[in-house]
């Protein structure tokens, strides 16, 4: 079994999850008592907000790549950034650290594929959904996205991850909101919806939803498992 590292803290709900994940996946392949050998260096997530609030990306890639370097140094064989938000600079990770990066919309794109979708809505941050790193990725795999079109949506968005679920606040009002939010991707031609953020399977989930939902917490976390065993 090849060792994991992930870079957590981003935020560390999340990266509970993915823990959990992880380790349950190692175990539901190989069985009995085995569970995933993996190292977790949790960022703090103040840093990770201020940097990309100010659009200082090298400031957030010299923050990953550190994170990396010491997981490298401890063993770790492939990387995980537990947050959609970090493959911002992913490819720069990867390439700095000389490590397989598991990536995110990669791992998303295969899911996607197996549902035979074509266009698919995208929540997460303000930054996963205006930047171009996450729609020219699954872009490469055929994939189309869409976002919400108004930037106070957006914006809405971005302000309840951070100061709801990033901190594991849960609000029913939140999650309708949400739910209105992938009703009207949907009527926009959605033939899914990613949940683009790793936190935002706190609230949503596909009970919520008439077209498939994507998971990226899961398929992330599976992916690193297909790897770890592989």
């Amino acid at each position: 079994m090849k060792k994991i590292g992930l870079v957590g803290g981003i935020s560390w709900v999340s990266t509970i999850d993915y823990y959990r994940y992880i380790n349950e996946g190692i175990n539901a392949a190989l069985g009995g008592h085995t569970f995933a050998e993996c190292i977790i260096y949790s960022l703090n997530f103040d840093d990770f907000q201020r940097n990309n609030t100010a659009n200082n990306w090298d400031a957030t890639f010299a923050l990953l790549a550190n994170a990396c370097d010491n997981l490298k140094k401890s063993g770790a064989e492939a990387i995980v950034l537990c947050a959609n938000t970090a493959h911002a600079v992913a490819d720069r990770v990867a390439e700095h650290v000389q490590l397989p990066l598991i990536h995110i919309a990669t791992a998303t794109a295969k899911e996607i594929h197996k549902h035979g979708l074509k266009k698919v809505g995208l929540m997460g941050t303000k930054f996963t959904m205006e930047m171009d790193f996450y729609h020219d990725k699954l872009r490469t795999d055929g994939i189309e996205t869409i976002i919400p079109k108004q930037q106070e949506t957006r914006d809405f968005i971005q302000q309840t991850l951070k100061d709801e679920l990033g901190r594991g606040i849960i609000k029913e009002e939140t999650k309708q909101a949400y739910i209105a939010i992938m009703n009207q991707l949907v009527q926009e031609g959605a033939e899914g919806i990613i949940l683009g953020c790793t936190e935002i399977p706190m609230i949503i989930s596909q009970e919520d939803s008439r077209v498939p939902v994507f998971d990226t917490t899961k398929i992330h976390s599976q992916a690193a498992v297909e790897f770890a065993i592989a």
